[in-house]
């Protein structure tokens, strides 16, 4: 695990991300902005208010050197930023409905990373999860060409890395979904330094069962290969035929996969959820996320039931997505 947080780090060594952190004032969120504002690996946008905050950290025996602090009652570009929000929105939220919904931190925070002021965002550590994705889906919106975003799952054991998508966020994806994922997959485990082979799943190797839901997976890898000629990609495969090279010489022997697929991409989140767990409490592979992909910034979510620790990894996750997306 250490050695996939030393390759990040590597990657953001010069290159300073600001990660806005809309949920300042939570202890776990103050211990991981000190360490990483003191490794001077990210620079921490604690959003509250500053003396508040400064006597909080002083408690916990950490420092808010090399942390900004923004406070949306005393914002000075607070004005330009819910003008901003209106013209996003267009016409559905007018200047007063505005100045009340830039309040709530989330949407603060998302507009940091909408003006240019913050390259992405973790939250979630006191809030739901969709107080954290619905504002970067109405703000920051889904890259083009991508229309949901999705969750993924690096799975890490030793030396070995995967990629397994979508583990958290579209129940019941349509083969253009399925397509969407797995290109936006192959971008994240490029992130991670994985050259991504990308196998799409199913319950049927190459027609060896014949179903809506098999038909589904095959018109994904047909969309797919159209939207990105250049993925290595291929389905539908049961996941022996993507993973053991024997089993693939047998049902996919003409495939360009074979047995050596680094990013799965799972038909539906019933099978997604159910793989990445099984994998982390079998097989012993820690699962780090979820990540999400897809939009034209990076904002992630945290676990209510997380520590400082996973505050900490997921910032840096966040700060290099940010600066892939440069790349």
């Amino acid at each position: 695990m250490s050695n996939l947080f030393d390759t990040l780090k590597d990657q953001l060594a010069g290159n300073i991300k600001k990660i806005v952190f809309p949920e300042g004032s939570d202890d776990r969120i103050l211990e991981a902005a000190s360490k990483l504002a003191a490794e001077g690996i990210v620079t921490p946008v604690l959003v509250g208010d500053r003396s508040k905050l400064e006597q909080q950290a002083l408690e916990l025996n950490s420092t808010l050197n090399n942390c900004e602090v923004v406070n949306p009652e005393d914002y000075d570009d607070f004005d330009a930023m819910v003008e901003s929000f209106v013209e996003r929105r267009k016409g559905k939220a007018t200047e007063e409905e505005a100045r009340k919904i830039l309040k709530d931190m989330n949407y603060f925070g998302t507009m940091l990373v909408y003006m240019g002021k913050a390259d992405g965002l973790v939250s979630g550590a006191v809030n739901s999860t969709a107080k954290t994705v619905r504002p970067a889906l109405q703000i920051i919106k889904t890259r083009p060409g991508i229309k949901k975003t999705s969750g993924v799952f690096i799975m890490v054991r030793e030396e070995e890395k995967y990629v397994f998508a979508d583990c958290a966020i579209n129940i019941a994806p349509n083969s253009q979904d399925l397509a969407e994922i797995a290109i936006a997959s192959a971008e994240t485990a490029e992130m991670f330094d994985i050259d991504p082979r990308v196998a799409m799943l199913s319950f049927s190797t190459k027609g060896s069962a014949q179903s809506e839901e098999t038909e589904k997976v095959s018109e994904a890898v047909r969309i797919a290969k159209e939207m990105a000629p250049e993925l290595v990609l291929d389905g539908e495969f049961q996941f022996d035929a993507a993973f053991v090279p024997s089993v693939a010489e047998k049902k996919a022997p003409d495939s360009e996969i074979q047995g050596d697929a680094n990013v799965f991409v799972f038909p539906g989140l019933e099978a997604g959820n159910i793989g990445y767990k099984i994998a982390q409490r079998l097989g012993n592979y820690d699962a780090v996320g979820p990540i999400l992909q897809g939009l034209n910034a990076p904002v992630n979510d945290l676990s209510r039931g997380c520590n400082a620790d996973d505050v900490y990894k997921l910032a840096i996750i966040t700060a290099a997505q940010a600066n892939h997306a440069e790349d």
